[in-house]
């Protein structure tokens, strides 16, 4: 009889805080930069140099945890996690064990398989390390410290996933909500959204979880779901073959797509946390708490409703456009200008997406505005330019963001509705193909398309279709 295994999933997402400045000091938290460029004495954990806590760091936490349904810990306060690492300056990083920001809440997800609540056991602040660089040339490791100190949120699930879907539902929520409110880009390939992912597996019907591991090195939602899958039939293999599961840290390598060893957790360290006695505690009120609130944006779920109502354009349309924010903001701003929400919505589903698609690109990096796409629809309604010559237009302004009036003069890409040019382009067009007329007059209708064809190609698309339609057919 063969058994039947459930996987048993919890996760742990750091994401990078958007603040302009790290959380203990007034550094750049820029993503690049030279090595090492973006650094003082605190954040380079320099004797004697003291931390101040960034209060935006704080507003995002709560923000955060609001839009997660958590309960904030109105007195909480920041912890040393001692461990000696070359990456780690301090010798300890600064977190929150004992007394976390926020605590109990969950997301609501939906896979294929149905509707369900993901619990959320806590989410606390802490400081980023440094990155080390291995070089293989010279046999050594060197480190940059522009990330250290760079402010992360850690937010620690509970184990109630059990499918690499659920889990990608999840981090696709929780990534939604946190660019809704601005706390984050979640940007996976820059390291802004990085997820460690502890997984176990039990006969189905077991009430007690297995033993789980932890894999790190995950950042593409792609090398997720592979890594779960491995890491699912691997641990069932070894409970097959009667053997069991070490408790470690995995790491996941992409290119073979397999995991290995880091480091056992048997002989996990002694991180020593204690209080910080550089950091007084944090009180927050329940003022603070309620004005975080209220600034809190307008969410997907309120979007759709209100966009289905407002707008009047397909449901899938609303789906795909209220997905991201960036693309929900330029559709609303757009309409806004124009007032024609269906054709805004069909230049962001059409064009943009396939742009979007062609250069492997996130909503997020779109960078023309709102004006310019407005622009560009009125210029289409009012027959100045061709759809042809709009979608070329287009392609520019998704690159270079150009504005679409002073492009289309500057190019001379108007569209000619002077009757004289088009008439005596027509003229030569009849001469050209007398095939065609031919089969015009013997009663062949599709013969007028290729004709039109012709015409608009002699005119590089810039001609109104219809009038070269209505003067065609006189001159036939």
């Amino acid at each position: 009889m063969h058994k039947q295994y459930e996987t048993v999933i919890g996760l742990e997402v750091h994401v990078e805080l958007a603040t302009k400045t790290k959380i203990f000091c007034g550094c750049s938290t820029e993503f690049g930069g030279a090595p090492n460029t973006h650094t003082c004495p605190v954040c380079t954990g320099m004797p004697g140099s003291l931390p101040v806590l960034n209060r935006k760091v704080v507003e995002y936490a709560i923000a955060v945890g609001l839009a997660t349904n958590c309960n904030i810990t109105q007195y909480c306060k920041f912890d040393r996690k001692n461990y000696f690492y070359p990456d780690n300056p301090q010798n300890y990083q600064i977190s929150q064990l004992y007394l976390p920001i926020c605590r109990n809440g969950h997301v609501d997800i939906e896979t294929e398989s149905g509707k369900k609540s993901v619990r959320i056991h806590e989410i606390h602040m802490e400081e980023d390390a440094g990155k080390m660089i291995h070089d293989e040339w010279e046999d050594c490791s060197l480190v940059d410290y522009n990330r250290s100190g760079v402010p992360l949120i850690e937010i620690v699930s509970e184990p109630d996933m059990r499918s690499a879907e659920e889990v990608i539902a999840y981090l696709e929520k929780l990534r939604m909500l946190i660019q809704y409110l601005g706390a984050s880009d979640c940007k996976l390939n820059e390291g802004s959204m990085r997820a460690d992912v502890n997984l176990s597996v039990r006969e189905v019907g077991a009430k007690e979880y297995g033993t789980r591991t932890e894999m790190k090195n995950l950042n593409s939602f792609r090398s997720i779901t592979h890594a779960i899958k491995a890491e699912r039939e691997r641990q069932i293999e070894l409970l097959e073959a009667g053997q069991t599961v070490v408790q470690e840290t995995r790491r996941w390598d992409e290119n073979r797509e397999e995991s290995y060893t880091m480091r056992s957790k048997e002989d996990a360290q002694d991180y020593r946390y204690f209080p910080d006695p550089d950091l007084v505690p944090i009180y927050i009120s329940d003022e603070w708490i309620e004005e975080i609130r209220k600034s809190q944006p307008e969410f997907r779920e309120a979007k759709m409703v209100r966009y289905k109502e407002e707008f009047d354009i397909p449901e899938y349309d609303i789906g795909i456009i209220t997905d991201s924010k960036h693309m929900a903001d330029l559709f609303e701003e757009t309409t806004a200008i124009c007032k024609q929400p269906k054709k805004v919505s069909n230049w962001l589903m059409g064009e943009t997406l396939r742009l979007l698609k062609e250069k492997s690109m996130d909503a997020e990096d779109i960078v023309f505005s709102p004006e310019h796409l407005a622009k560009l629809i009125g210029l289409v309604d009012a027959k100045a330019i061709t759809g042809t010559v709009a979608k070329e237009v287009f392609e520019i302004m998704f690159e270079k963001d150009i504005d679409p009036e002073s492009y289309v003069e500057e190019k001379g890409l108007k569209t000619v509705n002077d009757e004289g040019t088009l008439r005596k382009t027509i003229e030569e067009v009849i001469v050209d193909n007398p095939k065609s007329v031919e089969d015009y007059h013997n009663g062949k209708e599709k013969a007028i398309g290729f004709l039109v064809g012709q015409t608009m190609k002699a005119m590089k698309g810039q001609a109104d279709v219809g009038l070269v339609n209505q003067i065609l057919k006189e001159l036939l």
